[in-house]
């Protein structure tokens, strides 16, 4: 029997318009990429970004930074981490997360996950109590919400201090809120399999008057930060403009401009996105072997990749699996591997943290859980392509 293949690139992604591409070229041409080398009377890209970018999330203040973890890391130095104080994150995240911790002097204490690939929210308050902690970075990983009344609700009561990863959640809303708008910083990227692309870059926000402040000197402001895009008042920088140091994190105009050409369709590529994950979910529902995440009424979420479990495979047949769909042209990730591939690492493989935790119920949901990503250039029809390709290769396995 003759087996469809699947012939377009999971790597692809829709080209930046023609406005961001007309931009850059105006900023090649007059050669000032630095965010500060501005003419008398301009404002500088990165500067128009952040206020473009604070509007849109409803925030007074945003930072526009060179990568999503180093916002990361500077969010944590800017909230006053201390050296080897612990940092509270999930165990199902990227390795930048548990590394801004690190480059930040923190101790990464991770959290079981759930079934639908959130933090546990019972784990969490016990690692609270038992750690301690004054900070819990979350990370909304590959874009599901966990419930975030309640874990708003534990930060509270345990005065801990909640820092938002929003890597895989901008454009996302939890009731009617925007993902990021829930801690007291939040932090995003701009690197080019998020939803928007400038191929490395990130953007931070906040409404804390001193935390902005220490954020714009850690990113290598000198004494250039009245040149921002969104600014705290000028007794903020008195007070910590020469006690923080200076980290160089700032995102160029280049970027920037390609950024700003990309944010004024976020909410409907958003659009685009969930069109597409909702068919391929829909079609991979009718497989009985196949396990997808549960997604609350209140998550408005955004479907750029799908994440699903077939329990009954075996190790051996995990691979199979891995081989088989990739033979077809379709590229599955696999977060369950002890060793790291590509951009998937265990935790358990992250050895410089002090103490690798034994986290049973998290790597049970990995050892069987796939990761799809889902690029605008994909059309509804191939979902369909796909899903039956995922559904026919678990259905051989499987017998």
């Amino acid at each position: 029997m003759h087996k469809a293949i699947f012939d377009k690139h999971f790597t692809q992604q829709e080209s930046i318009p023609e406005a961001g591409i007309e931009r850059a070229v105006e900023i090649l041409r007059a050669g000032r990429l630095h965010r500060y080398n501005t003419l008398e009377g301009e404002t500088a890209e990165a500067a128009l970004l952040e206020q473009e970018y604070a509007d849109y999330m409803g925030q007074r203040y945003c930072l526009a930074c060179s990568s999503g973890g180093y916002s990361l890391h500077i969010a944590l130095k800017a909230a006053g981490i201390e050296p080897g104080e612990a940092v509270l994150t999930n165990a199902f995240t990227l390795a930048p997360v548990p590394g801004a911790i690190d480059n930040a002097g923190g101790k990464p204490v991770l959290v079981e996950i759930d079934s639908d690939y959130c933090v546990d929210l019972k784990h969490l308050e016990a690692m609270m109590q038992k750690s301690r902690a004054r900070f819990f970075m979350l990370s909304h990983m590959r874009g599901h919400i966990a419930d975030m009344d309640t874990l708003v609700t534990l930060c509270e009561n345990y005065g801990v201090t909640l820092i938002e990863d929003c890597a895989h959640t901008m454009g996302a809303s939890w009731n009617g809120l925007k993902s990021g708008s829930f801690g007291k910083v939040a932090c995003f990227s701009t690197q080019t399999y998020k939803h928007l692309n400038s191929g490395e870059g990130g953007l931070l926000t906040t409404d804390d008057d001193e935390i902005m402040a220490r954020a714009i000197i850690y990113s290598g402001s000198y004494m250039l930060y009245e040149r921002h895009g969104t600014l705290p008042a000028a007794e903020a920088f008195a007070r910590v403009r020469l006690e923080t140091p200076n980290y160089s994190g700032r995102m160029d105009n280049l970027r920037a401009a390609i950024l700003r050409s990309q944010l004024p369709d976020l909410d409907s590529n958003c659009d685009r996105w969930n069109d597409r994950y909702r068919a391929l979910e829909a079609r991979l529902a009718r497989n009985p072997g196949i396990q997808l995440a549960r997604r609350p009424e209140k998550e408005n979420f955004v479907g750029s990749s799908l994440q699903f479990r077939v329990e009954d495979l075996d190790q051996a047949q995990v691979s199979d699996f891995l081989a088989s769909c990739a033979a077809r042209g379709v590229e599955l990730k696999w977060f369950g591997g002890a060793e790291p591939h590509g951009f998937t690492s265990r935790y358990d493989s992250w050895r410089y943290i002090d103490e690798i935790q034994s986290l049973p119920q998290t790597l049970k949901i990995l050892a069987t859980t796939f990761d799809l990503r889902i690029p605008l250039t994909f059309s509804l029809a191939d979902m369909d392509i796909i899903g039956a390709i995922i559904d026919e290769e678990v259905t051989q396995l499987l017998g």
